[in-house]
């Protein structure tokens, strides 16, 4: 079955609520692998509710709030979902992320473009995120690529094809990064990290890994992106999750759970408030994020 385009940009999510505890939170930061290190204090704030001015929220857990969950398997779409994968992620914070309390996600399909057949087909995903009482939290934008299913828009007698979102920018080549940050992931990352609700079995099991053309289940690309924002903290925001503004990233390559992430950033002349980032496995020296942005306050 094909992916119609009309079909699938009209999906109706409905509104999505949700209620999370300081323990979700806790959870969400475990996931990625914050507390390895029980000496790590730039890790304990997220884990912990104990210290001065309690627990606080990653921003990056905006991703997992008011999520609709895989619903991309669901026949009606159409789409090959085995071979799915997360192109990018953006993410803009319109207000601190609270430790606790009740969301309201608003989710729609805004582009679907068509790169030809046996090319593929990019679709971004859109989700408000508001407080219970209708203020915005934070906008987030999700950009799959559809390995299986190029070429839709010359069936059917055609349909359309959105123009894709602005191209994010390469990171500097002419100088080494201003900062780094290293961060070790758990050989049981991504069976943690599901449990925030992205049960894609690609994450998990071998035949499904195998099948998609990967030695073993990857890493889920937001919980990459999760250790990337912290990171981002630890090394331009002194820890202060408030300081993070905006972060948007390209996903380049599949991270293995166990595997070890470097990220580096660097500053843009003239713009305090910027950085660019990428983020490479220290293993195999392979970048898998790549045209990273984030914006501070």
């Amino acid at each position: 079955m094909a992916i119609d385009y009309h079909h699938l940009k009209a999906r109706d999510f409905g509104v999505i609520r949700q209620t999370y505890t300081e323990r979700d939170t806790m959870l969400y930061a475990l996931s990625l692998g914050l507390g390895n290190d029980p000496l790590n204090a730039s890790a304990l704030p997220f884990v912990y509710e104990g210290l001065e001015g309690g627990l606080r929220a990653l921003p990056s857990q905006a991703v997992v709030l008011g999520y609709p969950g895989f619903w991309a398997r669901e026949p009606d779409t159409g789409i090959d979902w085995v071979k799915l994968l997360h192109g990018e992620q953006r993410m803009r914070l319109h207000r601190p992320l609270p430790a606790s309390g009740e969301v309201v996600g608003h989710n729609r399909i805004t582009h679907l473009t068509d790169k030809g057949e046996g090319k593929g087909a990019i679709m971004v995903t859109e989700r408000r995120l508001e407080t219970a009482a209708g203020e915005l939290l934070a906008t987030v934008q999700q950009v799959t690529f559809l390995r299986g299913d190029g070429g839709y828009s010359q069936q059917g007698g055609g349909q359309p094809s959105d123009a894709p979102l602005p191209a994010l920018q390469p990171t500097p080549q002419d100088r080494a990064p201003d900062f780094t940050d290293t961060q070790p992931t758990r050989p049981e990352a991504a069976l943690l990290y599901r449990l925030m609700g992205d049960y894609n079995p690609l994450h998990a099991d071998p035949a499904v890994a195998a099948k998609a053309g990967f030695e073993r289940p990857i890493l889920h690309g937001l919980a990459s992106y999760g250790l990337v924002a912290h990171a981002v903290l630890r090394q331009c925001c002194a820890g202060d999750p408030a300081r993070l503004k905006a972060m948007d990233i390209r996903f380049a390559a599949p991270v293995y759970p166990g595997e070890t992430l470097v990220t580096e950033i660097w500053r843009v002349p003239g713009q305090p408030a910027q950085v660019q980032l990428r983020a490479r496995v220290l293993e195999r020296d392979k970048v898998v994020l790549s045209h990273g942005f984030a914006e501070l306050a």
